[in-house]
């Protein structure tokens, strides 16, 4: 089998192997590069010690920041590439960092610290494979394994447990048995694992093509870093318009939106609120009023909880509150000008992914109806029509002019002209809006007068 391997990376293993040297390429390239998949990095580990190195490549341009656990990067035509020397590796106390990193000459013996057997195949420059865990064997099959004893691997490094899960879902993998044991066994060292880490493993997880699959059967790992999820989890929903309980349509929903995080996010959170404002009607009937606004609360501090950055977070709060907003023909200008294009659009993405994990007989004619209002919403963004305050004929000067006094009133004056326009009652133009700009003054004299 003919791989292809960067011309930068070649390099970089000919003057290791030029220097005297073991080097090959291995992890994540070349478990892409079995896949038929084109690698995004090209990691390298090699016989050579952290300063033989270093040495090597005297003549290039090498970071040394991660000598000590015997990483050196090194730019080849301006691209970094971590040249690793072979290590076993002691301990993880903190669960994020190995204690110690004991530097060997065995490259099975570095192969055997690695997470995955997928992950622990090494490719040299003729093409040869060194393969001592049955890792190409896995990727044929699809399968994700854990090197050696999974209970041991997971303890070392509990974001192991999210990355499994990020696999899952990014290749449509199958958790091997042992593997899938281990997760649910010693799901709660997630506890001990960096915010920041977990929030990168949960995105590319939730962007993952078997997203849906993977959340389906592993809800009590989110859960670890997430609480909040569980009553969702558990939530049974008596009504007519609701076939599965709360976590199904939840992951139905999920699976009906295209991968964008922000929307992906806002999904899997829109029901959040639902469990704290269930009640139950004299017929037996679940309702849930109230539930957007109280989601998006919860929401809210569950994306601050992992650190994720203000637009994303604000942007998911938004979809979550305003899921479950009645839209109508007339109201697509006033929300349009209210949310903007891009998060409207997103709105109704949203809002037709609830729908479709709901029982499709009673919503099916709602789903239509929202189909339509996609179809006039993007005529009118096409058109230029007037939906926000900056596509309104006239500004804050021109109000000023009018004889409103600088300040507030200004922009309330703005937004009743623009809720004005949106609703059709007055035409987008400078010379009309102008006109309505002098009656109101007129009327407001008027009033003073009298």
């Amino acid at each position: 089998m003919k791989f292809e391997i960067s011309v930068g990376a070649r390099a970089i293993l000919q003057t290791l192997m030029d220097g005297g040297y073991e080097a090959c390429l291995v992890g994540g390239c070349v478990r892409d590069l079995l896949r038929g998949a084109v690698p995004h990095d090209w990691d390298i580990c090699t016989s050579a010690r952290p300063e033989e190195t270093a040495a090597c490549f005297a003549h290039r341009r090498v970071l040394e920041t991660g000598m000590k656990h015997g990483t050196v990067t090194v730019l080849e035509d301006g691209e970094p590439y971590e040249i690793t020397t072979y290590r076993t590796e002691g301990p993880y106390s903190d669960s994020r960092r190995p204690d110690y990193v004991t530097f060997v000459s065995s490259l099975e013996a570095d192969l055997a610290r690695r997470d995955f057997t997928m992950n622990a195949i090494a490719l040299k420059l003729d093409g040869s494979l060194q393969d001592p865990f049955g890792g190409t064997e896995d990727i044929k099959y699809g399968v994700i394994r854990c090197v050696g004893d999974p209970a041991c691997r997971f303890q070392e490094d509990g974001l192991r447990i999210m990355r499994a899960l990020r696999f899952g879902a990014s290749f449509g993998y199958k958790i091997e048995e042992k593997t899938a044991q281990a997760i649910r066994a010693y799901q709660k060292v997630l506890r001990h694992v960096a915010v920041e880490r977990i929030q990168v493993e949960l995105c590319k997880l939730l962007t993952g093509r078997w997203a849906g699959a993977i959340l389906r059967h592993y809800p009590d790992v989110l859960c670890q870093f997430w609480p909040q999820l569980r009553p969702l989890v558990e939530l049974e929903q008596n009504n007519p318009w609701h076939c599965w309980g709360g976590w199904e349509h939840t992951i139905c929903a999920l699976e009906a939106v295209p991968a964008d995080l922000p929307l992906r996010l806002a999904v899997l959170l829109h029901d959040i609120g639902k469990p704290g404002c269930k009640s139950t009607a004299e017929t037996g009937v679940d309702h849930f009023y109230g539930h957007a606004e109280a989601g998006a609360e919860l929401a809210d501090g569950m994306l601050r909880t992992l650190k994720f950055d203000n637009k994303t977070r604000e942007r998911v709060v938004i979809l979550v509150k305003r899921h479950d907003l009645p839209l109508s023909e007339y109201s697509i200008r006033r929300w349009l000008g209210r949310l903007g294009a891009e998060t409207f659009f997103q709105l109704l993405e949203v809002k037709r992914a609830d729908g479709m994990g709901q029982a499709y007989e009673l919503v099916k004619d709602r789903l239509a109806e929202l189909e339509e209002m996609r179809a006039k919403a993007e005529e009118i963004v096409a058109q230029g029509q007037c939906f926000s305050l900056k596509d309104l004929a006239v500004n804050g000067r021109d109000v000023i002019a009018a004889g409103v006094a600088p300040g507030p009133e200004v922009g309330r004056v703005l937004n009743a002209l623009l809720e004005q326009v949106v609703c059709g009652e007055i035409a987008n133009s400078r010379e009309a809006l102008l006109l309505q700009l002098a009656h109101c003054k007129q009327d407001q004299s008027s009033s003073v007068k009298a």
